[in-house]
């Protein structure tokens, strides 16, 4: 049986998106000086896309942006107004955020999964929760398999109603780190294909990814890291064609 295709989120079924900014940002874990002074930008309704090798601060710093760890210092901003002194589950209403693992109960329906966000935080009915619930799974084209267990589900379907769930809170903006590496190579086009459409619906994204094809054709603006540090950025075939720098040439002649 064939899963449906996702349809592109139509821009009228979400909140107006935002600008986020992270500026001088640091943070040490241990000994290790994780985040140097790293400053990233991705406009409103715009996709940034963060690459670079294992172990560079890419995904600590999606985790900073959305406080899961607080910088040592710097400050992040949305639309332009600084977010550390605000609560975080607040912080985490506006800003969307899908992990490498689904981190879906198992208990419970795929519905159920994408509905108890904007149930317990947002404080919707079950019923309107459940409501948005299946918008959202309609968008990701698994709208038939609502009453399904995740683990009843492939790896990329899985990954799909992630996203449905990140969606369901309305975000401004989304986080998505390194979604496609847990997955086998064909269930990734799917997600990838999804991601896609939420940039051209105009949701503003930060991407970290090893999908170079995805990184080169979706973002509007290009980021590379290396040890903790924002190395080069720019347009993506400013990077991609014409690398400034000895190390950020050196990673494409080994992804590419």
């Amino acid at each position: 049986m064939t899963t449906p295709t996702p349809q592109p989120p139509d821009p009228a079924d979400r909140p107006d998106s935002a600008s986020l900014t992270g500026s001088a940002l640091h943070l040490t874990l241990g000994n290790n000086h994780v985040l140097q002074g790293v400053d990233i930008q991705v406009d409103a309704g715009k996709t940034t896309t963060v690459i670079g090798p294992s172990g560079s601060g890419k995904s600590t710093l999606l985790r900073v942006l959305n406080r899961l760890y607080e910088p040592d210092s710097g400050d992040v901003l949305i639309d332009g107004r600084s977010v550390l002194s605000e609560n975080p589950d607040r912080l985490r209403q506006r800003i969307g955020m899908v992990f490498q693992q689904f981190n879906l109960f198992p208990h419970m329906t795929i519905a159920d999964n994408v509905a108890l966000g904007p149930r317990k935080l947002q404080g919707l009915s079950k019923e309107a929760a459940r409501a948005r619930a299946a918008e959202q799974l309609e968008i990701v084209g698994l709208a038939g398999r609502a009453d399904a267990r995740p683990a009843n589900l492939s790896g990329g379907q899985q990954q799909r109603v992630a996203i449905a769930r990140a969606l369901a809170m309305k975000p401004k903006l989304m986080l998505f780190d390194e979604v496609t590496s847990a997955l086998d190579p064909e269930l990734v086009k799917g997600v990838l294909s999804l991601m896609a459409d939420l940039a051209t619906a105009g949701m503003t994204m930060i991407v970290v990814t090893h999908e170079m094809a995805f990184a080169r054709s979706v973002s509007d603006r290009l980021v590379f890291m290396d040890r903790g540090q924002v190395v080069e950025s720019g347009a993506p075939e400013q990077l991609f064609d014409n690398a400034e720098t000895p190390r950020l040439r050196q990673f494409l002649s080994q992804v590419l």
